[in-house]
């Protein structure tokens, strides 16, 4: 998808630049000429990083039927946890539009967590993660956000009629955000086709939430914010990750820690201090993510569990830091680790993670 940037009262010339130099031109199409709408929402299902104008967008379902027996186009959760709604235009008059998107936030505003990991499991049936999970790993966050706070609304179209655009703004300044994309669609004579997209109302609500974001902790801000008992526990974890090449990625307050391998991640653990919600934590990730074959996961669950140190959560095992640990004990949390480190690189299967 191309930007646009141009006087939007002049339409819009797009070329391919020839071998010899010379332009050709792309014409300027309805989109619906050849595609049907669903053909666009596909697109669009396939390439949310450019939906909204703050950030990507986790797409969990599409065509999400309502409690009034209509069906919402695309939802999906931004890096927030805010439930996104997002209605492509079609033929219909500004004000029908901008109606059946509240009717769709409404419906929207009412999901607790479970519908939405409902949601997310008839799209991704064969999904090991739950919602959590899977919005923490594709947003590479260390720890897990609280889901449906907010809603936003995107409208998507050919074209956005200054009536729509007037009543976004008016909507966002009420606190209610909305994005509004206008795409343009191209194909030049030898069938190349080129998709443009800008948005038109929105980038107010990024600037917004782009300043109000919080920064990354770093490894010495992270250490200082455990106690006595953490540091001591998280220093020599940390110190295997350098060791053995692993990758380190931080959050607002905690850790993950886990292996590339080439476009996908293996998560081995996450790190949270004292001031969590959890509390001064160690959690194992093996068993979130589906990389390696169940019986290799299983084997280094069992070895956690057997160390002792270990409680359930129901989905995985973490290791509580209130107190001091042992050499030994410490000990064992690093071999562990190193353990499942090794078993990542020797068992992974291709595609069991998604990009992280």
């Amino acid at each position: 998808m191309l930007g646009r940037g141009y006087d939007a009262g002049q339409p819009m010339r797009v070329f391919s630049v020839e071998p010899d130099g010379g332009f050709t031109e792309y014409e300027q199409l309805p989109f619906e000429t050849d595609h049907a709408e669903a053909d666009l929402e596909q697109w669009l299902e396939a390439n949310p990083g450019g939906i909204l104008e703050d950030g990507p967008l986790l797409i969990i379902g599409r065509q999400v039927p309502t409690d009034l027996g209509k069906s919402i186009d695309l939802l999906g959760v931004d890096r927030e946890g805010n439930v996104v709604v997002v209605e492509l235009k079609r033929d219909r008059t500004p004000r029908d539009v901008v109606a059946q998107a509240l009717e769709y936030a409404a419906f929207a505003a009412k999901l607790d967590a479970a519908t939405l990991e409902g949601i997310l499991g008839e799209y991704h049936p064969d999904e090991p993660l739950g919602l959590a999970e899977y919005h923490r790993e594709y947003f590479d966050q260390s720890e897990a956000v609280a889901f449906n706070k907010d809603q936003r609304i995107v409208i998507i179209g050919q074209q956005v009629t200054p009536e729509i655009r007037q009543t976004a703004l008016f909507l966002g300044s009420k606190g209610i955000p909305v994005t509004c994309v206008e795409f343009t669609f191209f194909q030049a004579a030898g069938g190349g086709r080129l998709l443009s997209q800008e948005i038109v109302v929105g980038a107010e609500h990024a600037r917004l939430q782009a300043t109000a974001r919080p920064k990354r902790v770093t490894r010495a801000e992270f250490l200082e914010s455990c106690d006595d008992n953490g540091r001591a526990v998280f220093a020599r974890i940390l110190d295997l990750a350098d060791r053995k090449g692993m990758s380190t990625r931080w959050g607002t307050k905690g850790f993950s820690m886990g292996v590339d391998l080439g476009s996908t991640r293996g998560i081995v653990c996450y790190g949270y201090p004292p001031a969590s919600r959890s509390g001064q934590t160690f959690y194992t990730g093996l068993d979130q993510v589906g990389l390696v074959p169940e019986e290799v996961a299983e084997q280094h669950l069992r070895k956690a569990e057997q160390t002792g140190l270990f409680a359930s959560t129901g989905k995985g095992w973490k290791c509580l830091i209130d107190r001091p640990f042992t050499d030994d004990e410490v000990g064992a949390l690093v071999a562990w680790c190193e353990s499942v480190t090794q078993a990542i690189r020797e068992h992974a299967v291709p595609g069991g993670q998604s990009p992280g």
